[in-house]
Formats: structure tokens, C-alpha cells, sequence
């Protein structure tokens, strides 16, 4: 674990892209799913096995496993289910996605602004050198306010299923988007599997 110090006015533009480039990484044998399982909040979240097609690891791992946690709850009839799974999976199937990082969990309570202290450049070291002997050892610090994210259910996945998730629960801005777009732009489509997405979520 490492502590964070937060503090406020980072920019949105700034965590689009950097979320952006976090996505351009994606799996080595260019499976989905990851090498453990984990959880989403307190819910077991399967990530294995790996598969190398992305409608079947959603149907399995993440519509299907969600479907089975319910045990019927809501009043759903098995064959509603089944139609839901079919449906969700041929709209997926249309879809070839690269298996990127994902955090996995990317609500607005899972992203802020910190302050990091970190060791100045070596111009302003050499001043240090000509301070008295009592500073002679110091080292300047310089303060920078960059975007993290953390609490991950991190695995490879579709990159729309964050951005996905940024919309369930409101908690980023217009700047936000605009940056991911600049980086790396969203396929045609991704509106509509935006919302098969958050079924997972929800």
C-alpha cells in the first residue's frame, strides 16, 4: 500500500489521456482476464481462465457470474436470463476489442488529485552546494499535483468498460472525455455497449 496525500485542481483533460495511455498496455499472449481472480468491492470477480475472445470472457466471467451471484433475486425467469446472455453476447460478438489494462472499478470515489513531493533537478542541487555547511546535505523538493487512481479490480479487458463506468455514477468531467478522445478515440458503437457494460455494475 502507499499513502497519498490529496489535494485538489488537477486536471481532467490530463487524467483522459493519461487513463488513454494507461489502456494502450495491453496483455502479452493477448488473452482476456488476468493471472489471479480478485474482487470488485467485496465481490469475487473471476478473471480466470484467460480467454482469447472477449464475447465469451464477458458472458462467462462477468454478465454470467453476476446472473448465478443473484440466484434469481429480482423475479428474472431462466429463460429471461438466457435471452439477456444471448443478446448481450452477439451485440459483443460484432465487437474485437485489444485486451487492455483496465482498473476495473473506475467510479468517481476511485480517482482524486495528489500532491507528491519529489527530489528537484540537479541545477537546483548545485545551489544547495553553496548554501552553509548546515545545508550542505539538503536536497530541494519540489511539490507536483498529478491524478491517480486507485482501489483496482484490475484485469484485461475491453478499454469501454471503464469508460463505462465513469458514467454510472457521475464524478467526471466533459474535460475528462475530451482528453481520452485526444489520445485515443473511442470505436463507433461504444454508446450502445456502454449499457451492457453497466449491467455488470449494477
Amino acid at each position: 500500500f502507499e499513502y497519498l496525500t490529496f489535494t485538489y485542481g488537477c486536471s481532467g483533460f490530463e487524467l483522459g489521456k493519461e487513463l488513454a495511455k494507461m489502456h494502450k498496455h495491453t496483455s502479452l499472449d493477448k488473452t482476456f482476464g488476468f493471472t489471479i481472480n480478485n474482487t470488485i468491492g467485496s465481490t469475487p470477480q473471476p478473471n480466470t481462465p484467460r480467454m482469447d475472445n472477449w464475447a465469451d470472457f464477458w458472458d462467462i466471467h462477468r454478465l454470467g457470474h453476476m446472473l448465478d451471484l443473484t440466484q434469481n433475486v429480482g423475479g428474472m425467469s431462466e429463460s429471461r436470463m438466457e435471452e439477456l446472455r444471448v443478446k448481450t453476447k452477439e451485440i459483443l460478438s460484432e465487437h474485437d476489442p485489444p485486451p487492455s489494462l483496465l482498473h476495473g472499478d473506475l467510479w468517481g470515489g476511485n480517482k482524486g488529485c495528489c500532491c507528491c513531493c519529489f527530489d528537484s533537478a540537479e541545477e537546483e542541487e548545485e545551489e544547495v552546494e553553496n548554501e552553509n555547511d548546515d545545508n550542505k546535505n539538503a536536497k530541494k523538493k519540489n511539490h507536483k499535483k498529478i491524478n491517480v487512481i486507485f482501489d483496482p479490480a484490475t484485469y484485461y479487458g475491453d478499454r469501454e468498460a471503464d469508460i463505462a463506468m465513469t458514467y454510472l455514477f457521475g464524478g467526471f468531467d466533459t474535460q475528462f472525455y475530451d482528453g481520452y478522445e485526444s489520445e485515443w478515440p473511442l470505436p463507433d458503437g461504444h454508446e450502445k455497449r456502454r449499457i451492457i457494460y453497466n449491467l455488470y455494475h449494477v
